[in-house]
């Protein structure tokens, strides 16, 4: 099963073995980060988060800008891990996320093959491709990362809680699905009681009520993490055509 180089958390071992906290095999040595990742799997995430895997697929994801901050150039390290870059020994700052979900067309089916890319600020709201603007920024964050979604539809980051982009916008995560023979496809995610959503003017330009809870998922608290991570659910449903 194809992934991209150097992928710290192989898609093959996603759900193939949700009773934690045994680990994964691996078809090939890893560095220790990879390790993590292979140990942790999804499991934790799924209990962390109620209702994991209730999908209303009747509610279809809101599509949502781009947005000016895509990298023009992407980074050396482009894997899922954000908090690591390459094999830093030094993560970055912020608020540990495991970012979880899966894509699906509107009947429900796993959508496989998929590219799924996102980016964010560092804990500073400093983009990576704003970074020659900026002095101060977290240069042991990835800022970008992608996936390829395997047969269940299911993809996985570890990144950081989003923080606000100063001045204007409310926390958020921006995604971008690639698909072959396809036009990229945009949202973003944004954290379920935020106070600035409702300030942010992407966010109230969405549409309707329903169009912006298709969006916007709780950050929850990973129990017995002894460093505050959280866990997201964000399951991705893509409308027909």
């Amino acid at each position: 099963m194809a992934i991209f180089p150097g992928a710290k958390s192989p898609h093959a071992c996603i759900l193939a073995d949700m009773r934690l906290p045994s680990p994964l095999p691996l078809a090939a040595p890893v560095a220790p980060r990879r390790a993590f990742l292979r140990q942790l799997g999804l499991g934790a995430v799924f209990f962390a988060v109620p209702g994991a895997f209730a999908e209303e697929l009747s509610r279809k994801t809101a599509p949502v800008e781009e947005g000016p901050f895509y990298p023009p150039q992407l980074p050396l390290d482009t894997d899922n891990d954000l908090i690591i870059v390459n094999n830093s020994i030094t993560p970055a700052v912020g608020q540990i996320t495991h970012l979880s979900g899966r894509l699906m067309d509107a009947g429900g089916s796993p959508i496989r093959n998929a590219t799924i890319e996102i980016w964010e600020v560092d804990s500073m709201g400093v983009y990576l491709a704003d970074r020659p603007r900026h002095e101060k920024y977290d240069a042991n964050f990835q800022g970008f990362g992608r996936f390829l979604t395997g047969s269940t539809g299911e993809y996985y980051f570890r990144a950081i809680k989003p923080v606000s982009y100063p001045g204007r916008r409310a926390p958020h995560i921006h995604f971008k699905i690639r698909r072959p023979g396809r036009e990229p496809w945009d949202t973003q995610l944004f954290v379920k009681g935020e106070p600035g959503n409702e300030q942010d003017g992407i966010y109230r330009r969405i549409g309707d009520a329903q169009a912006r809870e298709s969006v916007t998922v709780p950050f929850v608290p990973l129990p017995d993490s002894r460093i505050g991570e959280v866990a997201a659910r964000f399951d991705i449903v893509l409308a027909a055509g």
